[in-house]
């Protein structure tokens, strides 16, 4: 009864103030902004004391040359002074020293080279002028990446799609086993020479080459508007390939220049990056000619769709196949910042093999067979 009397009462006053509820809002806001820096805070914490332990590892390993053994020993005594905290290992202390030779005091940085043969990875820094957010990943984050990802670029690439579409380990696992940065560094573009340097990297980040559009399957022949269909109809796994942040916006969305209607294969918008991305289908290799189209439609989505805040549209053309050298030819004097890359579709299955099997129906029909019989059995 008490209980609910202070319900009540809580209700009651905030009845009296209409503002109540967005003052509520703003405070847990608040709220969830602290505990979010505490948790990055100590996230940063944690990384500094691996670096700080991994430095004092190796410069004690190369002044006394212990081995193995010692790590263990040093396991044994941390976990029983600090039973409570986890990370002592003796794997996780070689990642320490690993962690200490690859990144400089800063964890923003490499220092050394991976392999005398490669080029230097600082050089690489300078040559594309970005430094690594390592602070703002998990331990074990940073770990798959130190060990399964060599390249600097491809880390750099991959520690930021990790960051900003919320990747767990197991996504960025899985990601780097299917080369996601492999695909994406073929899409041929003329980002580079129509936006700015950092607008560039953030649009060719978001875009694959190729798409696998592995939900849809044709048996004969089709073309553009048959894909355009299967991919709405399969909106959900569509949005999944394209990547984070995307939003539908239409098929076939009409827009209206000079009295004459056109219509977009594809429209879609970005909410990361704050711009339109048109989408024309083909269904066959890339031609020149195709680019001149897709032009026409970033103009005229720049002009008649984008509102304050939003940044330049982007084209994206997937066709079955193109020529890198006709693809670059096609874009180099280009104006609107425009993409193209391939696309796939399921594997569908051979006629006569496809012939050979049961359909749903007769499969369906089959169950309710063997439901009847085992019924009849019981009874």
């Amino acid at each position: 009864m008490a209980k609910n009397t202070d319900k009540q009462a809580i209700e009651n006053m905030s009845d009296n103030f209409r503002g109540y509820a967005t003052l509520l809002r703003k405070i847990k806001q608040r709220v969830l902004i602290t505990q979010q820096r505490a948790i990055y805070a100590a996230n940063e914490e944690m990384l500094r004391m691996y670096w700080d332990i991994g430095g004092m590892l190796q410069q004690s390993q190369d002044a006394d040359g212990w081995g193995k053994k010692t790590l263990q020993r040093l396991a044994v005594d941390l976990k029983n002074d600090y039973s409570e905290i986890k990370g002592f290992s003796v794997r996780n202390m070689q990642c320490m020293i690993q962690f200490f030779n690859e990144y400089n005091q800063e964890l923003t940085m490499v220092k050394g080279v991976f392999s005398p043969i490669t080029q230097s990875v600082i050089a690489q820094l300078e040559e594309y002028n970005f430094t690594l957010p390592i602070k703002h990943l998990g331990w074990t984050h940073n770990l798959i990446l130190m060990q399964q990802v060599k390249d600097i670029r491809a880390r750099y690439w991959y520690m930021i799609q990790s960051i900003t579409s919320h990747w767990n380990t197991r996504y960025l696992q899985e990601a780097i086993k299917l080369d996601d940065y492999g695909k994406h560094g073929a899409l041929a573009n003329n980002f580079k020479e129509t936006l700015p340097t950092p607008e560039a990297n953030d649009v060719k980040s978001m875009l694959k080459d190729p798409y696998i559009f592995d939900m849809l399957t044709f048996t004969e022949q089709y073309n553009e508007r048959d894909v355009e269909i299967g991919l709405v109809k399969h909106v959900e796994k569509f949005l999944v390939e394209m990547g984070a942040g995307f939003a539908f916006m239409g098929r076939q969305y009409h827009i209206e220049v000079s009295g004459d209607d056109y219509y977009i294969d594809i429209l879609m918008y970005n909410t990361f990056l704050h711009r339109y991305l048109v989408i024309e289908l083909k269904d066959t290799e890339f031609i020149p000619e195709y680019i001149g189209k897709l032009n026409f439609y970033c103009s005229a989505v720049d002009d008649i769709l984008c509102r304050e805040g939003d940044n330049r549209t982007i084209g994206l053309l997937l066709c079955k196949s193109k020529d890198r050298i006709k693809a670059e030819y096609a874009l180099r004097d280009i104006q609107k910042p425009i993409g193209i890359s391939d696309y796939e579709l399921g594997q569908a299955l051979p006629k006569d093999f496809r012939g050979s099997l049961p359909t749903i129906e007769e499969i369906e029909k089959e169950f309710e067979s063997d439901r009847v019989m085992n019924k009849n059995r019981k009874t």
